[in-house]
């Protein structure tokens, strides 16, 4: 390599097909890692170990506000001006507990270029340091308008914290965190408690970024098709040269064994209307040697699935049986130096404590005398091995995931980054151990036999969260009264000063700073291959998606639902659930998950719907049992669906009440953590049927179905199982099939065979048919939680009051999230987070995210066909508008995707040219076509359809803007 670098070492990794190059900058000490291969998505990360000291959030706040602003690139946001002018497919940053990371990836070579440039700039000489008004902005200030109004809280950092803290499982991963680490930077809130991060000085912010971000503290990643000997000199000539090498503890402190296990017990608020009996969380948490240990990590990966997480997995099915917990679950958290293994029971009673410890150490010391069941221990090797294999991130780049899991033992370990890479010799080794011993011997050294651990129960209790808003408002009165009036009149120009410059726009010079891509530089000719071919096999269709797959076929077997009855459709979300996860006539549900595991990438069950042109309301609604396999494995997976579908034991009423309970317990966690994609759902549900009858299998509606089934089911039970066993023969039925096949040519091969026998002994026998019942209406309500932000959705459809689809509307999406929302939510309101979406069949919304306001934010959305009329961009404006939309579409997708693509565009009938259409339209957009969808966004918003999952207070104060008003989550 070059003279700027030693080389540590090299060797080609066979596991991921990449020459990786340990690098070492001799004048810093920086860290670099080259992976070269042929990926034309292009990855860069850099990284710093940044082990916190408190839970003032600093780690995070630097990472949020070094992206605004630096030498180079003198504007407010240079991460949105990327975000929405650039062709990356991945820009983020992340601050994990003891390091935070700045990745981007593009496949264009000149815009991976620059966005290295904007990213090591914004590291290394961001303007934080003159001006004190961005650590304002994204960490925390007080906020005072007028003298005589309260002083309140307002910051991203800060919102987006109350959002994470309104969370009981984020409080309880954090307080797993804290009790196992107390003397390390594990034991502190990297993120920021919201208590804690009013404390944070600006001072004491820019110390910690001169301490951490410095070359010799910096991790470096490269990853793709690039010439890299070119990329290592550039950044030795314009970053790394100019520092001069310095001493950075940033060593990761080990805890120090426990003697004795530590118990924590701690609170969560729930609202009065919210149940607090079995509504505790009871967690048991053990460290696991050293992250170093890759073959321990990967084998405790195993044990996590093998002992929790498979359907009547022992450790799970104890507690179960034991009604201890309606939901088990673990985790194995191996991101950190000491790893932990943690065993969770929701919706559990807090005095059942000792019994939870009880029956996890006799059922552990029973695995460990009689052995693990082998079967299981080879399915949990060989799903993870096919996950390895597959490198199927869905939209994240492969080489982005790679480069993550290089910290696993670089951050540690300046000479071992590539364990985490090199995971096929590993899986071979722990199938050899299987009849050693060696997992008993684990459960017993880390599990049985380990004193450091740590025991946290967390209990629900009412009024707390008013309590704490209380706490907090007289925090902030004491605080007010201290002042004086002069003080007062400067903390409300403070308040202004920071408007001001939120407001303020960029100059030329600062604009023109950041690299642009030209349209040229853009194909005109859409990615988008439909290689669809359409057969038939006896009156039924075979789609197949012609993609290479690397030998894995994707097999889907849509059965069409249109004549499922109304009041059975949200029983449709119960039986996905169920199928694969009762026992068969062959298996227990426990032996079906392995034996299909041990010998596939898994089978599943989903619900899909498909917009159709034929009228407003007309969808293709689907039940679909997909499947991953090796192709030779295709007689095997047929005959694994036909003993799912044929022999499921639904009337097994004790596995039913279990899977209900687990998914209340779920969606009760899920629905107010995913706020915004609630509400977003709840009221596209007024508007269009296809978003009514998702929000009825999937959304509230369907929560509060499992939640009265599970709370009566001895009443409910014989009408359950008659309503699953009733949609059984409604579905799975030879005229229902169709068949989705994503695979090479050789994947096909006998797949009509399997059909037709398949297709034999489906259902045949006379069944009471139905339609689905929908009949749009503005409900317009308000879902009440105990958190402390708001997810505000609104929603309409453009194609019900005469407005065509465009691709502008794509671009319009773009302008929103990053430019109009991002400007007056995030950058101005606090919100974490916005979003907006405008859908080809009409339905479209916004949404805020973790949102500390409800009505201003409402005055936003109204405000949005005024700004839209007056909406003016030059040439270089509308080309980051339309290079950002692009890069939206260029993603590379994998042969799955692709597959997924297909089957969509068949049913909902789009053509290539259709997407072409679409990409014309974008690439030849301008201002004027812009200004053009101000009546549509003014139609949209004229529905006045709103729903808002927020906090009781917001909720209440604004209370006239509802229709009605209740707890998301009731007793």
């Amino acid at each position: 390599m070059l003279d700027a670098y030693e080389l540590i070492k090299e060797e080609y990794i066979d596991d991921i097909q990449a020459r990786g190059t340990l690098l070492r900058h001799r004048k810093t000490g920086a860290r670099v890692v080259l992976l070269a291969n042929e990926d034309e998505n292009k990855v860069f990360n850099i990284a710093f170990r940044t082990p916190p000291e408190n839970s003032t959030g600093v780690a995070h706040i630097i990472e949020h506000t070094v992206l605004c602003g630096s030498r180079k690139f003198p504007l407010k946001d240079p991460f949105v001006e990327l975000a929405k002018g650039s062709l990356n497919t991945f820009l983020n940053a992340m601050t994990y507990p003891d390091k935070t990371m700045f990745p981007v990836a593009s496949c264009n070579d000149t815009d991976f270029q620059n966005l290295m440039d904007v990213y090591l700039d914004a590291v290394f000489y961001p303007n934080i340091y003159t001006n004190e008004l961005i650590f304002r902005q994204e960490g925390w200030h007080y906020h005072l308008e007028d003298v005589n109004d309260p002083i309140t809280y307002n910051g991203v950092v800060y919102n987006e914290m109350k959002g994470a803290f309104s969370s009981a499982e984020e409080v309880l991963d954090r307080s797993v965190f804290s009790a196992l680490f107390p003397d390390t930077a594990y034991g502190v809130e990297s993120g920021g408690d919201p208590e804690c991060i009013p404390e944070l000085t600006y001072g004491e912010f820019l110390d910690f970024h001169r301490k951490y971000y410095h070359p010799s503290n910096s991790y470096i990643y490269l990853y793709g098709n690039m010439d890299m000997e070119e990329k290592l000199a550039w950044m030795d000539s314009e970053y790394l040269s100019k520092f001069e090498a310095a001493e950075v503890d940033s060593a990761i402190q080990f805890q120090k064994p426990f003697k004795n296990q530590r118990h924590l017990f701690l609170e969560y608020p729930v609202l009065d209307d919210e149940p607090v009996e079995e509504n505790a969380y009871l967690a048991s948490s053990m460290v696991v040697g050293s992250s170093l240990d890759t073959v321990l990590n990967v084998a405790f990966s195993v044990l996590e699935y093998v002992l929790l997480d498979a359907p009547g997995a022992p450790v799970k099915q104890a507690l179960l049986d034991a009604h201890v917990g309606k939901d088990i679950c673990g985790s194995y958290e191996d991101g950190i130096c000491q790893p932990f293994f943690t065993i969770i029971a929701k919706n559990a009673r807090a005095c059942d404590k000792e019994l939870f410890l009880e029956i996890i150490q006799s059922t552990l010391r029973e695995i460990v005398a009689e052995g693990l069941d082998r079967k299981a221990l080879a399915s949990g090797i060989n799903y993870f091995e096919f996950r390895f294999r597959e490198a199927d991130y869905a939209s994240y780049p492969k080489g982005l995931i790679y480069g993550l899991e290089l910290f696993g033992s670089w951050l540690y370990d300046d000479e071992r980054p590539f364990e985490y890479i090199k995971q096929l010799a590993i899986f071979d080794e722990l199938k050899s151990r299987i009849e050693e011993g060696y997992f008993e011997e684990l459960i017993q050294k880390y599990l049985l036999s380990n004193s450091h651990g740590a025991v946290v129960v967390l209990e629900p209790r009412r009024g707390l969260a008013a309590e704490r808003e209380e706490a907090e408002a007289e925090k902030l009165k004491r605080y007010r009264d201290s002042l004086s009036d002069s003080e007062l009149e400067q903390l409300v120009g403070q308040t202004k000063a920071l408007k001001a410059f939120q407001e303020a726009e960029d100059g030329e010079e600062a604009v023109c700073s950041i690299p642009l891509l030209k349209r040229t530089d853009i194909s005109r000719e859409t990615p988008v291959v439909l290689n669809t071919k359409v057969g038939d096999s006896k009156g039924t269709k075979i789609l197949h998606h012609d993609y290479f797959t690397n030998g894995i076929a994707y097999l889907t077997l849509l059965f069409d639902t249109r004549e499922v009855p109304d009041e059975l459709i949200p029983y449709m979300g119960i039986l996905k659930s169920v199928l694969g996860y009762v026992s068969t006539e062959h298996f227990t549900y426990s032996q079906l998950f392995h034996e299909i595991n041990s010998c596939t990438g898994g089978i599943s069950c989903g619900l899909q719907v498909f917009p159709e042109e034929k009228g407003e309301d007309s969808c293709v609604r689907m039940f679909g049992v997909r499947a991953k396999y090796l192709y030779p494995q295709q007689s095997f997976v047929f005959e694994m669906i036909s003993e799912i579908l044929l022999t499921s034991q639904l009337e097994d009423e004790k596995r039913l009440h279990e899977i209900l309970s687990s998914q209340k317990a779920r969606l009760q966690s899920y629905l107010p953590a995913a706020g915004h994609m609630t509400a977003a759902q709840r009221a596209l549900s007024y508007v269009s049927a296809v978003s009514g009858w998702q929000e009825r299998i999937s959304g509230i509606s369907y929560y509060r179905l499992i939640e009265e089934l599970e709370s009566h089911f001895d009443e409910k039970k014989a009408e359950l199982i008659s309503r699953l066993q009733s949609l059984m023969k409604l579905i799975f039925r030879p005229e229902n099939l169709t068949v989705s096949l994503t695979a090479g040519g050789q994947g096909c091969s006998g797949l009509t065979e399997e059909v037709s026998k398949l297709k034999q002994v489906l259902y045949t026998e006379p069944v009471q048919k139905g339609s689905f019942r929908w009949v749009p209406e503005r409900k317009n309500e308000g879902f009440k939680t105990s958190g402390q932000v708001q997810y505000v959705a609104v929603a309409g459809n453009f194609r019900k009051a005469g407005f065509a689809y465009t691709g502008a509307l794509r671009i319009l999406r773009t302008v929103l999230n990053y430019d109009y929302l991002w400007m007056n939510l995030r950058v101005k309101g606090g919100a974490y987070g916005c979003m907006g979406a405008f859908k080809r069949m009409g339905e479209s919304y916004l949404v805020s995210y973790r949102d500390p306001h409800l009505r201003d934010t409402l005055e936003v959305y109204r405000g949005l066909p005024e700004y839209l009329r007056n909406f003016q961009a030059d040439e270089r404006e509308m080309t980051k508008y339309i290079i950002g939309t692009v890069s939206e579409l260029d993603v590379p997708l994998n042969a799955s995707a692709k597959g997924a693509l297909a089957l969509t565009a068949y049913f909902a009938g789009l053509t290539v040219e259709e997407f072409q259409k679409e990409r014309e339209e974008i690439l030849d957009a301008d201002a004027a076509s812009i200004r053009g969808l101000a009546e549509l966004a003014e139609a949209v918003l004229a529905e006045n359809n709103l729903c808002v999952v927020g906090s009781e207070a917001a909720i209440e104060k604004d209370r006239d803007v509802f229709r009605t008003a209740e707890a998301l989550i009731r007793a």
